[in-house]
């Protein structure tokens, strides 16, 4: 029998609720899921890797699953796969928008390789509204950030925030 590894790319710049939905619920199609955590080069993370992987590594430890686990890389995705011989890529859909840029996503790396399978999940619909983007403005913004992510990444954010300066304050503009 073939192991399938799958792999469950992003920035998670911070790892949230909806993050964590997606991750318990992808490590049950799979045999063992690789968390990739990766810089986006189009993104200004909060955090730089070793922090975003330390979260992630932190937040998954609770999951009872001992088939999880956190890897770092900087380099394309199916280059990634094939050096974790995973043959499995989860991705979280919030909705038509996310579904959109997925399925482009899904179609170049289907060229550069054909031998990775690419799964979709549906977020909650509870978790839906939830991006690491919005998290971080509101943040910024002095607003409450604890329903979208754990207590322990809350303050991750907020200290973080303290230290780069809120952007803004509740009440303004």
């Amino acid at each position: 029998m073939v192991k399938r590894i799958g792999i469950y790319p992003g920035t998670f710049d911070p790892i949230t609720l909806g993050h964590m939905d997606i991750i318990e619920r992808g490590a049950k199609l799979v045999d063992e899921l690789i968390i990739g955590v990766t810089t986006n080069i189009a993104k200004s993370p909060m955090f730089d890797d070793d922090e975003r992987i330390a979260m992630v590594e932190r937040e998954v430890a609770g999951i009872d699953c001992e088939r999880i686990r956190v890897v770092g890389f900087n380099s394309l995705l199916v280059d990634f796969a094939r050096d974790m011989k995973a043959g499995i890529v989860i991705r979280g859909i919030r909705g038509v928008t996310d579904f959109e840029y997925e399925y482009q996503l899904t179609g170049m790396n289907r060229q550069l390789n054909d031998q990775v399978e690419t799964v979709f999940l549906m977020a909650d619909i509870e978790l839906q509204p939830i991006a690491s983007r919005l998290v971080k403005e509101i943040a910024f913004y002095g607003g409450p950030i604890g329903k979208f992510v754990t207590s322990a990444v809350r303050d991750d954010v907020e200290a973080r925030v303290r230290k780069l300066g809120l952007r803004g304050g509740r009440g303004e503009g």
